[in-house]
């Protein structure tokens, strides 16, 4: 994950029964000689609610339903979108999902993805103080236009 992506705030989904096990990661690399969960190196986050994550970020969410005896693994993968959004990439079940989500994981790092949204119309609605202290806090020098 690159150092300069922006830091967004999504709400990260529950998989699974909220009584059973259940944890999301910010998945970060995959350690090919393992087929667990211990595969997926990263940060463990709090699922079920609004977090903030680096943009283009791989979420890793893990839930199980079933019983306690008895539990089902559901595994889903999710990739971080500069708005604020995420957009669901795979998922599996069952006690393999590991070995099964593990090449697509690793590929999805590999992507390049967008980190910044690109200019939109909704710039427009700034003042122009607005705009140019937010260049300011970016590291930009700004000055007015001459009247």
């Amino acid at each position: 994950m690159p150092v300069d992506a922006p830091i967004v705030a999504v709400d990260v989904p529950l998989v699974g029964d909220h009584r059973r096990k259940h944890w999301a990661k910010v998945v970060y690399e995959v350690d090919q000689s393992k087929s667990s969960g211990w595969a997926f190196v990263g940060d463990f986050i709090n699922d079920g609610g609004i977090q903030d994550v680096p943009a283009g970020s791989v979420l890793l969410i893990y839930g199980e339903t079933g019983s306690r005896t008895n539990p089902h693994p559901e595994v889903r993968v999710y990739t971080v979108n500069p708005d604020s959004t995420i957009s669901m990439e795979t998922e599996a079940s069952g006690r393999a999902w590991a070995r099964t989500i593990r090449d697509t994981v690793e590929r999805l790092l590999d992507a390049d993805r967008p980190l910044h949204l690109d200019w939109q119309a909704e710039l427009t609605t700034f003042s122009d103080e607005a705009l140019a202290e937010e260049l300011h806090r970016r590291g930009w020098t700004t000055r007015p236009p001459k009247e």
